[in-house]
């Protein structure tokens, strides 16, 4: 007796419950901002981003041993310094590569377009900028270096600090590989513990349509998306062609890197990133990310030594943004920077953006500290605080997009060496 394997229905494939999940969030949403009082609308918005806020906290639950595990085995089975030399030579050449081109991208067509030229501040509401200024008083380079070294692992797990849990697993790794077969027994142990983990995801991403419908909801309740988008169409539009320009540079050089194999990549990473778009969350699809990549063909440990890297050091939309956000408040409050002095802007931008993806509203701080280097006023974050959301969705979605062509590419490089 024969049995066929039943194909998945077009319902139960996880990308179109979550596209499925965005259409609904907004119908809600809208109709609630509609038919509600405004209080009882953040009162709305408040619950129904629970369901975003359990989904993220699921994933994070999960990414600290996730990170710790694989990079850890990964390095192991590299074997020695020169091989994990080799891979994070290349991985950090890429990285500042492709960052330099999303800051000069961004700087490109914020000057070409002038998005914040002639912008009429006067009903700008400045204290909603004193979340994100706040924190800039407390970042310098003193600071810069303390939170990329971890003072504790636990610690470092504890709040998610990706780049501290990386400088630890390298060492640990690096050792584990050193002693040779004396550390097999915990490097299997770890092993198996990452497959755990892995099965774990598959559990978690079941609940992703409902945290991207609580997101979705919870932001078209509380705000008139289409009065933000006559206010802002000028900034929105102008963000919109750079982040475009952003996609199709990454997407001809996977192409050039990887050939017909890029298509088959993007297919492999739709979910992914449309879960990145509806959450605003790089983060949410850190441990579906590994996953896809691994059954794309990237040996898991290079996807476990890139990933993490990438998360802290190759965020494309979020760099693309920076000197694009940083220019426009500067035009917006009529101060006119030099050529020389925006190269200045990027290369500041360049330095002080690493590390720093676990920080809340990573882009704006970054924005908010190099405003201030510049003499231009930080409190002019609240000029693109109420568009922030939307242009954090396309962000997100671009960071792993990024980060996905990097490590493919790597992968590809050290397969045929």
């Amino acid at each position: 007796m024969t049995t066929t394997e039943k194909k998945p229905s077009f319902l139960s494939n996880l990308t179109t419950q979550i596209l499925i999940a965005m259409l609904l969030g907004i119908v809600l949403g809208i109709a609630v901002h509609e038919n509600c009082s405004v209080e009882n609308a953040k009162e709305f918005s408040g619950y129904i981003k629970m369901l975003a806020t359990v989904f993220i906290r699921l994933v994070q639950m999960i990414i600290s041993p996730l990170v710790f595990t694989t990079l850890v085995v990964g390095i192991a089975k590299l074997g020695d310094i020169k091989a994990v030399g080799r891979i994070g030579g290349k991985a950090l050449g890429w990285f500042f590569t492709a960052s330099f081109v999303s800051l000069l991208i961004g700087m490109f067509w914020i000057n070409m377009l002038h998005p914040g030229v002639g912008l009429n501040l006067s009903d700008v509401d400045l204290a909603t900028a004193s979340e994100v200024t706040e924190k800039t008083q407390n970042f310098s380079a003193q600071n810069f270096i303390e939170h990329i070294i971890p003072k504790s692992i636990v610690e470092a797990m504890a709040t998610n600090e990706i780049l501290q849990i990386v400088i630890f697993s390298i060492f640990f790794g690096l050792a584990a590989a050193s002693i040779g077969d004396h550390a097999k027994p915990i490097v299997n142990a770890l092993d198996k513990t990452s497959h755990i983990i892995l099965k774990m995801v598959n559990y978690v991403m079941k609940f992703a349509p409902v945290g991207v419908f609580g997101a979705i909801a919870g932001v078209f309740a509380i705000r008139d998306f289409n009065e933000l988008l006559l206010t802002y169409a000028k900034f929105f539009g102008s963000f919109l062609v750079g982040i475009t320009s952003l996609w199709i540079v990454l997407l001809f050089v996977g192409y050039l890197f990887l050939g017909k194999a890029m298509g088959v990549l993007l297919k492999r990473i739709v979910g992914p990133l449309i879960i990145a778009f509806g959450t605003t969350s790089s983060e949410a699809v850190f441990p579906k990310l590994t996953e896809e990549l691994e059954r794309f063909g990237i040996k898991d440990k290079i996807v476990s030594f890139m990933l993490p890297l990438g998360y802290s050091f190759n965020l494309d939309g979020s760099m693309m943004y920076m000197t694009f956000a940083s220019i426009f408040i500067a035009q917006a409050y009529g101060i006119d920077l030099s050529i020389g002095t925006q190269f200045t802007m990027l290369f500041v931008l360049m330095l002080t953006s690493k590390g720093i993806a676990g920080v809340p509203r990573a882009s704006l701080v970054v924005v908010a500290a190099t405003c201030g280097m510049f003499k231009i006023p930080i409190e002019g974050i609240a000029l693109i605080l109420p568009i922030d959301h939307f242009c954090d969705m396309f962000r997100s979605a671009t960071n792993v997009l990024g980060n996905a062509l990097a490590t493919s590419v790597v992968g590809k490089w050290e397969k045929e060496e």
